[in-house]
This record gives structure tokens, sequence and C-alpha cells, in this order.
């Protein structure tokens, strides 16, 4: 089995509690809004890490992230981007199987024809009463489920 971690929205905070929750992910994915350059070297430390850039990321650090990148794990193809809104593409069109996105910090997991859409949330500073969160796919003979923890109660969302 292949489990990708996913995480969005840190804006500069990365908690022990995600630290522990992706430890052991064969992937990492960050969704955008990293905060600075000191969190990736921290997840990149866990595990290969595919970070794109979010409307909150700025300066040299971030100038290198793109936007969006595609990337292919268990025979499965993966999207990431910070804001859906900005897809620039029909993921059911491009054969797209997950788009993994944040910007809203609402953690969700949701799918459209056979496309698995999920934003694990943020897991950087609270936003509203919104969890904080991070979470996993879970890829195991090309199937894939998806799941959401709050980090704080260690609950699945």
């Amino acid at each position: 089995m292949l489990r990708i971690g996913l995480i969005s929205d840190t804006h500069g905070l990365l908690r022990p509690q995600a630290v522990d929750f992706l430890a052991g992910s064969d992937f990492i994915v960050h969704a955008g809004d990293v905060g600075n350059s000191l969190i990736l070297e921290s997840l990149a430390a866990l595990a290969p890490l595919t970070v794109v850039r979010g409307n909150t990321d700025h300066g040299a650090w971030a100038e290198r992230l793109p936007y969006s990148d595609c990337l292919g794990a268990g025979g499965l193809h993966l999207y990431a981007i910070h804001d859906l809104s900005d897809l620039p593409i029909d993921a059911l069109e491009a054969q797209v199987d997950v788009v993994v996105h944040g910007h809203s910090h609402q953690p969700r997991v949701e799918t459209r024809g056979d496309v698995l859409y999920v934003n694990p949330g943020s897991a950087g500073p609270r936003r509203f009463r919104l969890p904080i969160a991070a979470g996993e796919l879970l890829i195991e003979n090309g199937r894939v489920s998806a799941r959401i923890v709050d980090l704080e109660t260690g609950l699945t969302l």
C-alpha cells in the first residue's frame, strides 16, 4: 500500500502533530500557502515532497514553486493546485484520478464523476472555527481512498 500525506495552508506554522501524522508517508503533497522555506525543508526530511505555490507564498523561496503540478503514484494520476477555482484543466478529460487542493481551509473529500477531490484543510493557524487538519491518500491495487484527520483530536473528519 502506498501512503501519500496531504497538507495545506500551514501559513508558516508546522505543528508537531502534523509532522507526526505525515511521518511514514511514501510521498507528501503540500497544496500551498506554505509560509516559509523551513517548512518545506522539514517536510522534505520526512518523504519526497511535491509542493505548489499558494496565493500567500511570496519571496525568492516561493518563486521556484509551480502553481500546479502533476504526479504519478501507484498507477494513478494526481494533480495538485492551491485554489480549486484556478484549476486550468478538465480533470476528468485529462484523466486525472485525484485533485489535491487547499485555500479554503475547509477539509473535504468529494467525488465528481470519476475524479476524487481532496482538500486536507489547514494544518496552520486556526481560521474561524475550522479544524486543524491534514489528510492522506491510500493507494492499493489501483484504488485510492482518502482520509482527513483532525490533528488536535486524532479523529477522522
